[in-house]
Order: C-alpha cells, then sequence, then structure tokens
C-alpha cells in the first residue's frame, strides 16, 4: 500500500497536532507513544504517523500505537531520528511498506507496525507488568518521604486576585477522555457556575467548550498563546529550585504570573491551590491518577499525586470516566445500586460527627455527574 501526502513535522507531538490537517502525514519524534497522544492525532485526522522513535515501549504496554492502527492509521515505526531533518514541513512524500520516499528517492525505513504485531508485543509486556509495578510502589513510597512538605505547609502559596473561597472550583487537564467527560458535566457547570482552572493544555479544553478559564495553572508548554492571552490569572509552577520553565514564555508575551515553587506535577499544585485557597469543592476532569497515566508521562512514582489526594480528598470529586458512563447510559437499576452503595459510607462518615452539610452536597454532585444531568 502506497500513501502520499503532506508531511508535518514536529519534535513536540501535542504542539504538532496543532498544526495538522485532515489527511496530512505526522513526522514525529514521541519514544513509548501514550494515548492521549494517540488521540489527539486522530482528532487532527492524520492519515499517516512516522515516528522516529520507537513507538512501543519496552517496559509496559503503551497504549498509544494500537490506538492509531486499530483506527486505520499507518504507522511507520523507529525510522530514526535524523528523519527529523531529511524531511521538511510541508513536504509531499511517500510511505510504501516500511520505507520513506521523497520524490523516487528511500530517505529513510522503518517498521510497518499492524495490529497482530503492537498485540503480540504488548502481551509480552504485560508480563513484565509485575516488576514495574514493584518498582512504581517503592519509587513512589520513597518520594512520598521527601515530598511531605507538598501537605505540610513547607511551600508557599502564591497570593492571587481571584477568590476562590467557598466556591466550586473545577479543574481540567487533558488526560483520558476529559473531553467526553468535560461534555457529561456541561449541565454542572451551567448551574453550579464554578471558578475555571486550567492545567496547561486544559486551558484550551475549555475555550474549545465555549468557557473562558478564570485561572490556568501549569509549566505552560502546552497552552496556546490564545488561552494565555485570554484574561485568566497565570500561576506559574516552578521547581523547588526555583526555575520556572513557563515563566520566560509568559514574559515574552508581555504578561504577569504567579510563581507557585513545589515538587509534583502542575494537576498537583492546581489542587492545592484549590484547597488551600478553600474551595468548597473541587471538581477534577482528566486527571492522571493511576499507574498507566504516570509510566506514559515518563515518571517512576506517584507521590506528589498519593500525598496531594490524602490531603483534598475530603472535597475533592473526580470526573475521570464519567463521560463512558454517560454514554453508555446506565441503566437505572443499576445506577440506583451505585446511588444506594454511595450513600452507605456517606451515612457512616457522617455518625462520626463529620459535617452532614457538606457530604450530602458532595454526594450530590457525584449523583449529578454519574447521570449526566
Amino acid at each position: 500500500m502506497v500513501i502520499r501526502g503532506t508531511a508535518r513535522v514536529g519534535r513536540i507531538t501535542k504542539l504538532l497536532v496543532r498544526r495538522l490537517k485532515p489527511g496530512e502525514i505526522a513526522v514525529i519524534d514521541h519514544c513509548e507513544l501514550d494515548d492521549v497522544s494517540a488521540h489527539a492525532l486522530l482528532e487532527a485526522k492524520v492519515r499517516a504517523v512516522i515516528n522516529a522513535s520507537p513507538s512501543i515501549s519496552a517496559r509496559y504496554p503503551n497504549g498509544g500505537p494500537l490506538t492509531l492502527v486499530s483506527r486505520g492509521v499507518v504507522l511507520v515505526d523507529s525510522v530514526g531520528r535524523e528523519v527529523m531533518d531529511l524531511i521538511k514541513d510541508g513536504q509531499l512524500i511517500e510511505i510504501s511498506g516500511g520505507s520513506i520516499m521523497l520524490g523516487k528517492n528511500i530517505i529513510a525505513s522503518g517498521n510497518l507496525l499492524d495490529q497482530k504485531v503492537i498485540k503480540q508485543r504488548l502481551s509480552q509486556l504485560k508480563e513484565n507488568m509485575q516488576y514495574v509495578l514493584c518498582d512504581f510502589v517503592n519509587n513512589t513510597l520513597e518520594y512520598a518521604r521527601n515530598e511531605l512538605g507538598l501537605i505540610s505547609g513547607k511551600y508557599f502559596i502564591p497570593r492571587i486576585r481571584t477568590v476562590i473561597n467557598d466556591r466550586h472550583v473545577l479543574i481540567v487537564a487533558r488526560g483520558h477522555n476529559y473531553k467526553e467527560d468535560l461534555n457529561a458535566i456541561r449541565s454542572y457547570i451551567e448551574e453550579m457556575n464554578p471558578l475555571l482552572l486550567g492545567v496547561d493544555g486544559g486551558a484550551d479544553a475549555l475555550r474549545e467548550m465555549g468557557y473562558k478559564p478564570d485561572i490556568i495553572v501549569g509549566d505552560m508548554d502546552s497552552v496556546s498563546d490564545a488561552a494565555l492571552s485570554c484574561g485568566a490569572e497565570l500561576v506559574a509552577h516552578a521547581y523547588r529550585n526555583g526555575n520556572s520553565p513557563g515563566l520566560e514564555r509568559i514574559k515574552k508575551m508581555g504578561l504577569s504570573s504567579h510563581v507557585f515553587c513545589a515538587p509534583g506535577t502542575s494537576e498537583d499544585i492546581a489542587l492545592l491551590l484549590a484547597y488551600e485557597k478553600g474551595s468548597e469543592l473541587i471538581v477534577l476532569v482528566g486527571s492522571h491518577s493511576n499507574i498507566q497515566d504516570f509510566l506514559e508521562k515518563g515518571r517512576k512514582g506517584m507521590a506528589s499525586t498519593f500525598l496531594v489526594r490524602l490531603k483534598v480528598g475530603s472535597i475533592l470529586v473526580d470526573a475521570k470516566g464519567v463521560g463512558k458512563i454517560y454514554k453508555n447510559r446506565v441503566k437505572a437499576g443499576y445506577l440506583a445500586q451505585i446511588v444506594l452503595a454511595a450513600m452507605i459510607p456517606a451515612v457512616m462518615v457522617a455518625s462520626l460527627a463529620t459535617p452532614m452539610r457538606q457530604m450530602l452536597r458532595l454526594l450530590y454532585i457525584q449523583c449529578r455527574i454519574m447521570l449526566g444531568i
């Protein structure tokens, strides 16, 4: 099978997808292609993907390659990083088997991956997961000891203008199914009018849905200039040494921002910011909260997320996956069982003198999310 098309070249996939047009060929350098990036490429309607690096992980069964190929996208893998310089953005190229042609010349070759090959590789990697999981847990515990200051008040919370106290805060990150989940709770947004906080590219997700973010938190590496300039209050995430990758970009744009210096992910500090500033309830969309998410982000553990969830858990509703529940239209009988099961711990906790009003509010929001209303 021969495929011809215009090449779009980019070393950072999440930035490249903004320039892709339907039917084009994406030329990327993305080792261990993650599922979120694969879905972004699908949304851009690419015809084929040429990856300079190995798309399939050597450590764990990452879902990105199978997501692409199962939707009919041609994937040529492990072509070599020199291809990023050999192909110029906008050139017309041709893919024939695993060969990349420019005119009549073969300029690079790689492995043409199909579903059978990918599934075999993923099956082999599943056997390795017990060792990966063991290392991940050990790393999480080790880092947790060093990052206790994240929840003990060691790090300074920036003073922001936006008033969060006693408000609901909707935090949007660009994780799995974030668009579906955000759409599923649209009625909650319209009724409760929560403060809208975008984590990096989550700010663009809010704008795509017709909302204006009130606050943007993050490294500022995957958020658009338009979102940064929309009038939201900006909080740049900085490492413990004070270095903030996004701060220079913000200054070049002539914008002002606060700096939040703390370990962990930008999603973690967004949760802490909302919690410490007095949010009544935090609803989180597109969260990264399991081992697969963290392996895809290249992290060896999830200490900061574990600690932050322990701290903010009493007012946190994680909407991850709610879009699938709504899409599948859960039967009323099943939903009644879920609601009943949710009420049991609520009554038990209430009996231990936890404020009933807050617990009922939390349960109410959870039910609304499950119902999609």
